[in-house]
């Protein structure tokens, strides 16, 4: 079963967001266009869903400033921006993303003390949102990862799939990074762990009669 897992498309990381992750709108179009092709059997999303005040906010540390690096219940943990607090609008999904055939919708980083970048747990590996085994359920072995941002949720959700024994294809043009400068050794860390780096080219289209 082929399936393609959305990861974050959310208000908040697309331009004028509080966490805007650089030139983020141009994949909600081909995101779009993947899903219309057909190709998938199966799509799920993921969607960053923080409590007000979360440890990972810079606000919720006076004294500290966003991006700065703090040690967070054990974790190295990065400073961000107030971002994606449940029911706000910079939580809500992108209005331009179809989500109709969006299935299920795994919801993360909901412990104030603890930060989730993956789709699958949080970032000790403490908690299992419950992505892999709905996903094994489903009968999924194949997943095609996008979503924002590139170098961060989607890449640790495209690790821990490898790690929980799934085949792994990373959208290259569908999966924006935060910080483009180290994009390529990210991508090289997950080809070296058995990812496959695709282009939404690549993404095969429903052939069926």
């Amino acid at each position: 079963m082929r399936t393609l897992l959305i990861i974050d498309v959310q208000n908040d990381f697309l331009p004028g967001g509080a966490l805007e992750v650089p030139g983020s709108d141009a994949i909600v179009p081909v995101i779009n266009r993947l899903i219309g092709i057909g190709g998938f059997d199966l799509v799920v999303a993921a969607q960053d869903w923080h409590p007000a005040g979360h440890g990972s906010f810079a606000s919720s540390h006076p004294g500290r400033a966003p991006f700065e690096r703090i040690d967070l219940n054990g974790l190295e943990q990065t400073l961000w921006p107030d971002h994606c607090v449940q029911g706000s609008r910079g939580a809500e999904f992108s209005a331009e993303l179809d989500t109709r055939r969006v299935e299920a919708i795994f919801r993360k980083g909901m412990d104030p003390a603890i930060d989730s970048y993956s789709a699958f747990f949080d970032n000790g590996r403490r908690k299992a949102t419950g992505l892999a085994d709905f996903l094994r359920g489903r009968g999924a072995r194949e997943l095609w990862l996008c979503g924002l941002a590139g170098d961060i949720c989607v890449h640790y959700s495209a690790r821990d799939a490898l790690d929980q024994g799934f085949a792994v294809n990373f959208i290259v043009d569908a999966a924006t990074p935060l910080d483009a400068a180290n994009e390529a050794a990210h991508l090289a860390a997950l080809r070296e762990r058995g990812a496959r780096i695709v282009t939404s080219a690549q993404v095969p289209a429903d052939t069926s009669p």
